[in-house]
């Protein structure tokens, strides 16, 4: 599914132009870079771009204006050859498109999309067998990585499809599952709830334990009839000459296989019962990343999972329990891209062995954007301090690393710390896994660190390098080094790269002051660093503290991108302009409230595309 947010460009381009950009202006830019390719009945691809002409197109023809703007962003169109528009013209155009998107989905009040049938990636499939038998055993590393769809994450219904792998694998780990459950006191407590004995038939047995099984695996009452099915396949298990216990343990095994355990499904019907277990799920799954507990078994039972009041009361308590570091460790990895920092993209090991060889430095600088991000959410501190705060994570290994001396001396263990005067190390942006993955293995990049800034923080992602760009010369043509900002200089006169680096780069090089891994210099090359940089505005900066508060004055932007993303790994799946609407007035009420972390989940678990059953196809 094509995102409303892939086609939101760069930074909103400065208006030179007398008027602000309206209708007009868009119908001139496609007469002039698309028309002559798609009009009248030959169109090519049959996209005509006539049936564009109105503003009352957003509602008609969404799906065209998605794919349009998608193109136009990534740079797909005008194909080679043709005649392209220069960046400030397709940042106007794309600006427009998202901002008549936003107006168009609230004056429509579009109805939110038909529920995705997804199952459960590697990390929900092995939390939930994890608290569905109590063992402590990760099963997860035996299925096929998932890849990132929707809004970026691998929690999303466009990559979560069963291959003909998953389905073997599933086979074969639900005998692993139940082999180890078999032989873990824990564990058995939760299978074995009654067992043939005196006035207890074998069947009766089964029975029980089923009953008491199937609505936790199913997460959902289940009826007589579905009982009954998996107490026949116990009964043929004894006919085969099983005992009693291999017999339930074959009967669970086909649980644990069946789509009802393993997807994620939200029914087209009106039943509410089956529905607030469907919301206990999605609200569990969604702040947890697996299954819910008794207590929202028992709210969805009392038919308060939909209740506003309740959910107010609840958001906090997830956000406190010690599962909710798994949401975490979940979303910021995929939302700051510090995932890729565990294969092949980390700093050199030879360059910078401190890094691959010392485990606990390695450990602690991977884990502090997420128990940053947990405290601030758990705490209900401002949304603002990822851009900047006086406080951070710190263990003993990441002070050394820093090498700063706070007041409160850290320990081992990942505490909340208030930072010393001139530190450098408030908010997510000079964290070291942020600075690692935003940099090559072998030296720092302004353009990595400028495009991550635009994209994790800002929302506004650069478009991808025309045809034909040349990289970077890292090669020295005289005895004399060259910094990184000499190299991007000789690079950046190139007519086909200059105008997107001169958006990008000075981004990246106010952090140009913290290596690969995050430590502070002051040289580079053999001389000062210069940390310095003009925006495409005509702002000066002048280092990491000047860049951070050039964040702060586009806070908003920041609180948009965070609500599109949170919405997204929620919801899971890719947002649409019929979530546009949803999405500004979630950030209007954040913004409302000072920012605080409580209040974006919470309108995110209130919102209609994660609250309001999705209507059937044929009935919209």
């Amino acid at each position: 599914m094509v995102l409303f947010v892939a086609f939101a460009g760069l930074m909103p381009a400065v208006d030179t132009a007398a008027d602000p950009y309206a209708l007009t202006h868009a119908r001139e830019f496609l007469s002039n870079y698309c028309q002559a390719c798609h009009q009248g009945e030959s169109a090519e691809a049959r996209f005509r771009v006539d049936s564009l002409d109105t503003i009352e197109s957003f509602r008609t023809s969404s799906d065209r204006w998605t794919r349009l703007a998608a193109r136009v962003s990534n740079n797909e169109m005008p194909p080679r050859g043709a005649p392209l528009p220069n960046l400030d013209e397709r940042e106007s155009f794309l600006d427009w498109v998202e901002s008549t998107w936003r107006s168009q989905a609230c004056a429509a009040d579009l109805p939110p999309l038909p529920s995705l049938i997804r199952r459960l990636n590697r990390h929900e499939y092995a939390a939930t067998v994890r608290d569905l038998f109590d063992l402590q055993l990760d099963f997860g590393t035996e299925l096929p990585l998932d890849g990132p769809g929707g809004e970026g994450f691998d929690n999303a219904a466009e990559t979560l499809f069963l291959s003909p792998l998953h389905s073997e694998k599933y086979v074969e780990i639900a005998k692993s599952v139940l082999d180890a459950a078999s032989k873990e006191y824990k564990s058995r407590i939760k299978i074995f709830v009654a067992e043939p004995g005196p006035g207890i038939g074998e069947k009766e047995a089964a029975e029980k334990i089923l009953q008491a099984f199937l609505p936790r695996a199913f997460r959902r009452p289940v009826d007589l009839e579905t009982v009954d099915r998996y107490v026949d396949l116990f009964r043929a298990a004894r006919k085969q000459g099983h005992d009693f216990e291999p017999a339930i343990l074959f009967a669970l095994r086909s649980v644990l296989v069946s789509p009802r355990f393993l997807f994620h499904v939200e029914s087209v019907g009106h039943d509410p019962e089956l529905r607030q277990y469907e919301l206990a799920s999605k609200f569990s799954y969604f702040l947890w990343g697996s299954m819910p507990d008794e207590f929202l078994f028992d709210v969805a039972a009392a038919g308060k999972m939909d209740d506003p009041n309740v959910l107010r009361q609840l958001v906090p308590r997830m956000l406190r329990d010690p599962r909710a570091l798994e949401f975490a460790d979940r979303f910021v990895e995929q939302w700051l891209r510090t995932r890729e920092l565990e294969g092949a993209h980390g700093p050199d090991p030879e360059l910078f062995p401190e890094y691959a060889t010392n485990e606990e430095l390695h450990s602690d600088i991977l884990l502090q954007p997420v128990y940053f991000f947990q405290y601030v959410l758990r705490e209900n501190l401002s949304l603002l301090n990822f851009l900047d705060s006086e406080h951070t994570i710190l263990t003993l290994a990441l002070a050394k690393h820093f090498a700063v001396e706070p007041e409160h001396k850290p320990t081992k263990n990942p505490e909340w710390i208030r930072l010393p005067e001139g530190s450098h190390r408030g908010g997510l942006v000079s964290m070291p896994a942020v600075l690692a993955v935003s940099s090559h293995p072998y030296r720092t990049s302004a353009v990595l660190r400028g495009a991550w800034i635009l994209d994790s923080i800002l929302g506004t992602p650069p478009p991808p390098p025309p045809p034909a760009v040349p990289e970077l010369d890292d090669e020295q043509e005289s005895d004399t080094p060259k910094s990184i900002r000499e190299l991007l200089a000789q690079h950046s006169a190139n007519s086909a790269c200059s105008s997107c680096h001169q958006r990008i780069d000075p981004w990246g090089f106010p952090l140009e002051n913290y290596d690969v891994v995050g430590r502070w210099r002051e040289e580079d090359a053999g001389g000062p660093i210069d940390a310095s940089s003009e925006l495409a505005g005509g702002t000066r900066i002048e280092g990491p503290a000047e860049l951070k508060q050039e964040l702060f004055d586009r806070s908003e932007l920041f609180i948009r991108n965070l609500t599109k993303r949170m919405l997204g790994y929620a919801i899971g799946r890719g947002l649409t302009p019929a979530d546009a609407c949803t999405v500004e007035t979630i950030v209007d009420r954040v913004r409302e409230a000072d920012d605080q972390a409580w209040v974006l989940v919470r309108e995110i678990v209130l919102s209609a595309p994660f609250l309001e059953p999705a209507e059937a196809e044929e009935q919209r």
